[in-house]
């Protein structure tokens, strides 16, 4: 018998691997990187038994398209794409089953932007720093993938699954609040918490390093009241960050682990990964956060 791999026959609009992401090396200038959306990549290891932190394939939208050259149990969540297995219409965040020369389809996600497929065992391509996660911003780990890859799967678990399908809350694109702690350069703005007043929306040059964000015309602009340089600082996950333009950038999961433009505010960790769902023209309401 052959070595389990999990082969890419079309890999949609954009697909990586990823896991949880490389914590530890700020100190030598490499972010965490991981998942955009760390609630469904996790989700999707427990419906397969592997531990959360395990690798699997993040999709913008759907699209992709894989064939098991072994008997392999999978799951997929996050964005709601339509699945199929060999044509069979199947369920999200559900425990499928393929056998060897089966395909795997997602189509289009109608609501949401990211999917994530896991594997029982695991995506097992070799870790950088102690990951297997696509940074984008600074080209480590796995290539984007393409069609013909072959995606080698690691020892299975002795857990099982111990459910068939998860009950899952309904993605929407209903305007999406989002909780903001102010600062740590909330004073460098004439009035910070016109952040909270009106409404954003997700502008089409969105990707893994940030979310940047328009505002209608009639809104309350992001004035600085500080004219100076800020001297480079770390930032966040969450950051979101105002360049000369006023117009924000929420840094999700590539982001740069330093900036030289002022943070107004950072979103809390619980709400980051809904913004990692939240597409082009998705409209984002901030609230203060109350603790």
């Amino acid at each position: 018998m052959g070595e389990a791999m999990v082969r890419v026959l079309a890999p949609g609009m954009f697909s990586t691997v990823q896991d949880l992401g490389r914590a530890g090396w700020f100190h030598a200038g490499v972010g965490v990187s991981g998942a955009v959306d760390r609630g469904a990549l996790g989700l999707a290891n427990r419906l397969v038994g592997n531990a959360e932190s395990a690798a699997g394939i993040e999709c913008v939208l759907g699209r992709l398209r894989l064939e098991a050259t072994r008997s392999a149990v999978v799951a997929v969540t996050g964005a709601p794409a339509p699945i199929t297995v060999d044509g069979r219409v199947e369920g999200l965040a559900s425990v499928l089953f393929l056998e060897a020369g089966q395909r795997l389809e997602l189509g289009v996600a109608a609501t949401g932007l990211r999917c994530y497929v896991a594997v029982r065992g695991g995506i097992d391509v070799p870790p950088v720093l102690g990951s297997r996660s696509r940074d984008t911003l600074a080209g480590l780990g796995p290539e984007p993938l393409r069609a013909g890859d072959e995606l080698p799967i690691g020892p299975a678990p002795r857990t099982w699954p111990t459910l068939e399908l998860a009950p899952l809350a309904a993605l929407t694109d209903d305007p999406l609040p989002v909780r903001v702690r102010l600062g740590p350069r909330a004073d460098w703005f004439h009035n910070p918490t016109d952040l909270f007043t009106g409404h954003w929306r997700v502008a089409t040059d969105s990707d893994r390093i940030g979310l940047r964000l328009d505002r209608p015309d009639d809104a309350p602009p992001l004035r600085r009241s500080v004219s100076g340089e800020l001297p480079t600082e770390g930032m966040p996950l969450g950051a979101i960050q105002i360049p000369p333009s006023g117009q924000p950038v929420v840094f999700l999961a590539d982001h740069p682990i330093t900036g030289g433009y002022p943070v107004v505010g950072t979103v809390v960790d619980a709400d980051i990964d809904a913004l990692g769902q939240a597409r082009p023209g998705r409209v984002i309401r901030f609230r203060p956060w109350l603790p």
